[in-house]
């Protein structure tokens, strides 16, 4: 049987239906949103397994070119491997999600949300959210939802709640709010500066359509919701628990608070195995075994939250607002572009930009049309960065993580028309113990500043975690600048990057039911002090662009008349063709006029530039040209004052004295300034080199 719930969305309506398709799955929702339309589907494998400590979920949003009327571009006309905003969104799903499943349900879950239709007004990745949290919530796997998400954008002083695409594009502010009805659950965006008041106020409305979206499933899940499968729960429990407790803690007090990273794992190891020694028999029983472990693991999950809220002492001996040690390098690297290695504590990334030409610039081929970034940041995670063995892969963190960085630097990259150099910054993470990607904003802004470009202002960023105690979270500390053991045991992780004045980029995940506005409000001043502190220790290093690197490619710009980019390419791209071959350079043409010249060397370049003047400039009279004697006659000189324009310098124009031959005075392939007298009706260039020698005496 169908089942239909709708509800009023800005200029559509927005439909949850179930009940028409994907009947042998656990859950399917078919959303639609205006022009707009998602299938999600969930399933949950057969098998149980007892006693899992972690949910394995996944989330795989996908995009059909069919959608926005298109064909996918490339050899192969089919969709292949996740793009990266199928990934982006897919963990745009998945974060706020996750959290609201049963460890303990013990099946493999998989989400599958399609987007099957776009108008490209309504955004799917909010409609994608929304459906795959009602797929699970009338679905037979247990869940603490529903959850339901939300974008806000501000722009020209007013909130926009899930703003078109056109408004976003315009927005100071664009914020994503996922959450229950609660509250927030997760959030992520990015803004030109905002202020932590205007981030604050985008929070506050995005709350209300949360709750909406919520309701709308719950009346879903009222009309086809399906009873819950039980649960999967290890019914043995760990036998000399007390005693093993009591020998362990007091170990694990000297072991959690080592300093060090590699030193506090490797204390934590050697009373894991010591004491396991005692029960080796016990402990020979795999069950019994895993039981030891998570006992082990939530004595220190118990310790570093102890600290922190009753003496405000971290486990590596900071206050809560303190920040690790800092320093910053640049030109680290010889060759490249631009190089910065960032270290903070023990996070350390190594910065990388290279300039390259419009040639360069990254190409999306995706249902919201075909665009293209000069901006591009990319994030490497190497398994050697946490002394381990793996695969060097680039994954779902790589690309998640990248994305931030890259947005939180975006708003200080000066134009394509202002710095007409595509760049590519690179973060090779080389030490890893918590906020490596805000480490990669930090270095991405230090390099692209060894490598000469123009940024607007510095940015650096800063994670903030959160640890809470109480049925409500009444007591509560906010820590600046989290280890990557306070990530893993803490309630948050919110990462805020921006520049002095404003937020440019955050991110924010949440581990209970939701932050309170004033958790928030206290934790947005505590990174506001924390990055003007790091940004403080950055400027010291350096604090304006150095000289473009000898190494990148040289860039000059010019406009031309509309009407003379016909003469400058030719038929064919004959001419703009032939000067690329002879002057080893790149020319790129724009619609109105505008000429990019990429030279290998500025010489090359220069020469290129005044190649295309020449073809597209029509000669001024009055003005001094640098020519060349192309042909000796008996009355005079030919000469060529720019590409493929010549004139006559009479013989009278050669010498204030009688001049009997011309070759007396000049030969061919001679170099010489002439001014350009007139241009008669015949559009013939009378040309005097006495003149011209005369005027250059005159202004020395």
């Amino acid at each position: 049987m169908v089942q239909r719930v709708t509800a009023k969305v800005g200029d559509a309506d927005l439909i949850l239906e179930t009940g028409k398709i994907g009947k042998q799955t656990n859950g399917c929702v078919y959303a639609q949103w205006g022009g707009a339309a998602v299938i999600a589907t969930v399933c949950a494998s057969h098998d149980v397994v007892e006693g899992m400590d972690y949910v394995p979920v996944t989330v795989d949003y996908n995009e059909k070119f069919y959608a926005a009327g298109k064909i996918p571009g490339g050899f192969v006309k089919r969709e292949g491997r996740p793009k990266d905003k199928e990934i982006l969104v897919s963990r745009l799903i998945d974060r706020p999600m996750r959290p609201l499943f049963e460890m303990t349900f013990g099946r493999e879950i998989q989400i599958v949300p399609t987007c099957v239709s776009a108008d490209g007004v309504h955004t799917q990745d909010i409609l994608a959210v929304i459906a795959s949290s009602a797929a699970v919530t009338i679905s037979d796997i247990p869940f603490h939802g529903p959850v339901a998400a939300c974008r806000v954008a501000y722009l020209d002083g007013q909130y926009i709640v899930n703003p078109t695409f056109a408004e976003i594009d315009r927005a100071q502010l664009e914020i994503v709010v996922a959450g229950t009805a609660e509250g927030f659950t997760m959030v992520e965006g990015g803004a030109n500066e905002a202020s932590e008041e205007v981030m604050l106020g985008a929070l506050e409305k995005a709350q209300g359509f949360i709750t909406d979206m919520c309701r709308l499933q719950e009346e879903l899940q009222k009309l086809a919701g399906k009873e819950k499968l039980p649960l999967a729960p290890l019914d043995i429990t760990l036998a000399n628990a007390a005693q093993i407790e009591a020998e362990a803690e007091p170990l694990m007090q000297d072991a959690c608070f080592r300093q060090g990273k590699l030193a506090r794992g490797a204390a934590v190891e050697g009373v894991r195995k010591a004491v396991a020694a005692k029960y080796a028999d016990q402990l020979a029983d795999p069950v019994q075994a895993k039981l030891y472990d998570a006992l082990i693991d939530d004595i220190q999950y118990k310790l570093l939250r102890k600290s922190i809220l009753e003496r405000g002492i971290r486990i590596d001996g900071r206050k809560c607002d303190e920040i690790r040690p800092i320093t910053c390098e640049v030109n680290v690297l010889p060759r490249p572009h631009g190089s910065a290695l960032f270290t903070r504590g023990e996070t350390q990334s190594l910065a990388v930009t290279t300039l390259g030409t419009s040639l360069d610039e990254q190409a999306y081929d995706d249902i919201d049309g075909d665009r293209s970034e000069h901006f591009i940041l990319h994030y490497n995670f190497p398994p050697y960065s946490v002394g381990e063995v793996g695969k060097l892969t680039t994954g779902r963190r790589e690309i998640g993580h990248g994305n931030l960085a890259r947005r939180s630097l975006a708003p200080m990259v000066p134009s394509r028309e202002e710095f007409p150099y595509t760049i590519r910054v690179v973060s090779e993470i080389l030490e890893s113990n918590g906020s490596s990607s805000q480490a990669s904003t930090c270095g991405g802004c230090l390099s692209m500043l060894a490598a000469g470009v123009p940024l607007k202002k510095m940015v650096a960023g800063v994670a903030m975690g959160l640890i809470t105690d109480g049925p409500k979270y009444e007591h509560y500390k906010i820590l600046s600048d989290i280890l990557g053991e306070e990530d893993h045991l803490g309630d948050m992780d919110f990462k805020v990057a921006g520049t002095k004045d404003g937020i440019t980029g955050f991110q924010m995940d949440i581990k209970i039911a939701g932050v309170s506005m004033e958790i928030m409000k206290e934790a947005l001043a505590q990174a506001q002090a924390g990055r003007l502190h790091i940004l403080g220790i950055m400027e010291q290093c350096i604090s304006k662009p150095q000289s473009i690197s000898l190494y990148a490619p040289k860039i000059l710009s010019m406009k031309i008349p509309v009407d003379k980019i016909g003469a400058l390419i030719g038929p064919g791209g004959k001419n703009v063709k032939a000067l690329c071959a002879q002057y080893g350079v790149t020319i790129n043409t724009d619609d109105d006029g505008t000429v990019t010249i990429y030279g290998k060397t500025g010489n090359a370049a220069e020469e290129a530039k005044k190649a295309v003047k020449g073809i597209t400039e029509d000669p001024e009279p009055g003005t001094i040209y640098n020519g060349t004697v192309k042909r000796i006659m008996d009355f005079g000189a030919f000469v060529e004052i720019l590409p493929g324009k010549e004139g006559l310098c009479h013989i009278s124009k050669l010498s204030h004295q009688r001049v009997e031959k011309v070759t007396d005075i000049l030969k061919e392939g001679q170099q010489i300034p002439v001014k350009l007298l007139e241009v008669d009706k015949m559009g013939r260039l009378n040309l005097s080199y006495i003149d011209a020698l005369d005027e250059q005496a005159k202004n020395k």
